[in-house]
């Protein structure tokens, strides 16, 4: 069985999508299906490749229960033919990746809020300029998407 392969886009790719990629990776951990998915994120900007995600979204994330550890690096067209997820943040994101994708690319690409039943379709905010509490507010929309994209693959592998 081929693995699911699931790529989380944000602007800088310290604080959203690397968060999304842990969370991701503990709810798979957790249901014992680690083994059917490769998962990493990216940005659409070059800002901080190499570098370690905000630790204000790691410390916040430990609160929460989830560790994660990420090197930043930048969107690519290749990734639209090696993930079959490719999941940007928010509308700005969204164009941006759109924007990469080859004729004939596999991947799909939608928004992470799509898996969110409180808000469908909004954007993740991105909470680099703020304080704790956008930090808990990103951390409780990602926890919520990730693990409604989680049984929305569930439903598509039972069909």
């Amino acid at each position: 069985m081929n693995k699911v392969k699931i790529l989380f886009v944000c602007l800088g790719n310290i604080c959203r999508s690397p968060l999304a990629e842990g969370i991701l990776r503990q709810r798979v951990e957790e249901r014992g299906i680690a083994h059917l998915f490769e998962i990493d994120s990216c940005g659409t900007a070059a800002y901080h490749i190499g570098k370690s995600p905000d630790q204000r979204s790691v410390a916040n994330a430990l609160k929460n229960g989830v560790s994660y550890q990420h090197a930043a690096r930048q969107l690519n067209e290749d990734d639209f033919d090696n993930f079959d997820f490719v999941i940007p943040m928010d509308d700005s994101n969204y164009i941006d990746a759109m924007s990469l994708v080859p004729q004939g690319a596999k991947a799909k690409v939608i928004k992470m809020r799509a898996f969110d039943d409180l808000a469908k379709g909004s954007d993740v905010p991105d909470p680099y300029y703020g304080g704790e509490n956008g930090f808990q507010e990103v951390f409780e929309i990602l926890d919520r998407s990730v693990n409604n994209f989680l049984d929305h693959l569930g439903k598509l592998s039972e069909n």
